[in-house]
């Protein structure tokens, strides 16, 4: 059975172009630092934007006839295609300026975009404002989702955006058309972020860099404009500051947008918000008594790592070191991540506590057959039977993913525990790693982990979704 049709196909295309056009004019708007700094180096941003409006436009005109109805699969292609050509055009970007390989550029484009922070730049430091800027743009763009940002300023089809703003993993809604809803979440999120740069400026960080960590703080990218990371500041406050952003970057918007009506309540009954500081707090205390490590680096690290930050005090070669108790605890937080409804990355919250509960009822209906077990519930609410085993559908392909990965870094001779370390910390969007991940590393492994990172971040269907149609019009022209 044929399950990609021509009129599918012109269906992602039409609406893809909507998205490269928003895409190509995200690209431009480094161009306003360019000109502040007299760094004056405008073809770096203007020819990836007019090869993406140009492209994105023709897409629109040529496709514009196309009048059949927009289903999920579409949305979960279109959504794919655009985060990949988000990547690549960025990539253009940053190669052009720097110089650097072109892979190496759409590696550090799709690491900001999709909120994982790895930097594969050996010294960012010497990068140009504008760059430095583009980086913490996109990764604030990625936190929010680029179909999201796109579609609040381009797109005025509702139908179109509802399907678009499902295939990007979001299911909340704040207010009952997804257009208002769209506009309610970019309205939180830039209140948030004008916030933390208020607040970092107030704590002595320069007023650039104030900006570029904020983007890259809230949308839990962690990828900052120093090579310290947030350990640069050497300043408690700074750093303070810092873990009070990334939590919120990691908190529902449902649940910061009942924050006035309900008083403050509504984060305390969301089961998510709790979870994640009693987790943060828990394990903060645990790993204190346990190790020597100190207390701020430690509380800001598991922050970080349960938030899929990736910001960090601490280098690279400081926590190589660190007790491998301390990693392996990392590692289990990398895994779950904050909570649905975010920006954050990994399994989360809402999903990995679906699961457990699961568990516990069907332990529970094996012990007692005949005895009637009341169903899986969240925040008071009954789950259904289809959505707890879709939990466990997504853990398990999330998994082997992880383990393919892995078993890759392993066969290019990589510590293995260090190589398990980065396959959760790319998979789960994270960005901490042991110094595995550099410029010098094979081509392949940087495929691989530009993949996991994509995947990541879209949860995986929709990719495998837009290479499965790939493989049919493969066929069909075969």
């Amino acid at each position: 059975m044929k399950h990609i049709t021509k009129t599918d196909l012109k269906i992602v295309a039409k609406n893809s172009g909507i998205l490269m056009i928003g895409i190509g004019i995200m690209c431009l708007i480094p161009l306003i630092v360019d000109v502040i700094y007299l760094e004056l180096d405008i073809v770096s941003f203007v020819l990836p934007a007019a090869i993406s409006i140009g492209l994105g436009y023709f897409f629109m005109r040529y496709f514009e006839d196309t009048t059949k109805r927009i289903r999920l699969k579409h949305g979960m292609m279109i959504s794919s295609f655009a985060w990949f050509w988000a990547g690549i055009i960025g990539g253009l970007v940053i190669s052009l300026s720097t110089n650097i390989p072109l892979i190496d550029g759409i590696f550090e484009s799709v690491s900001a975009l999709t909120g994982t922070g790895i930097t594969i730049i050996a010294n960012i430091e010497i990068l140009p404002h504008s760059i430095l800027f583009f980086r913490a743009l996109e990764q604030w763009v990625g936190g929010l989702g680029v179909i999201v940002i796109v579609l609040r300023f381009v797109s005025k089809n509702s139908a179109v955006s509802s399907k678009l703003y499902e295939s990007e993993a979001r299911d909340d809604r704040l207010k009952p058309s997804t257009k208002r809803t769209i506009q309610e979440i970019l309205k939180i999120y830039s209140i948030l972020t004008a916030i933390g740069i208020i607040l970092l400026v107030i704590a002595g960080m320069p007023v650039f860099d104030a900006f570029c960590n904020t983007f890259c703080l809230i949308s839990t990218g962690g990828m900052a404009v120093k090579n310290a990371n947030i350990g640069y500041y050497q300043n408690d406050m700074i750093y303070l500051i810092s873990i009070i952003i990334m939590i919120l970057g990691a908190t529902s918007f449902m649940a910061i947008y009942s924050v006035k009506k309900t008083k403050g309540k509504s984060l305390i009954r969301d089961s998510q918000f709790r979870i994640l500081l009693s987790t943060i707090a828990i394990v903060s205390l645990m790993l204190y008594f346990l190790s020597n490590i100190i207390p701020m680096e430690l509380v800001f690290t598991i922050t970080s790592t349960i938030t899929t930050t990736g910001a960090s005090v601490t280098s690279v070669e400081t926590m190589a070191g660190w007790p491998s108790f301390v990693i392996i605890c990392l590692m289990c937080m990398m895994l779950i991540g904050g909570s649905n409804g975010s920006t954050v990355g990994a399994i989360k919250l809402n999903r990995t506590i679906i699961f457990l509960k699961g568990i516990r009822r069907n332990v529970r209906e094996i012990i007692s057959p005949y005895e009637k077990v009341p169903p899986v519930k969240l925040n008071g609410n009954a789950v259904k039977d289809q959505a707890v085993g879709q939990a466990g559908n997504f853990i398990s392909l999330y998994m082997i993913f992880i383990l393919i990965t892995w078993a890759l870094f392993c066969l290019f001779g990589y510590d293995p525990f260090k190589s398990l370390f980065t396959a959760m910390s790319l998979q789960g969007n994270n960005g901490l790693e042991l110094g595995i991940i550099t410029h010098t590393i094979s081509p392949i492994l940087k495929i691989v982990s530009m993949i996991d990172m994509w995947t990541g971040r879209l949860e995986i269907y929709p990719v495998l979704i837009l290479l499965r149609s790939a493989f049919e019009v493969f066929k069909s022209i075969k």
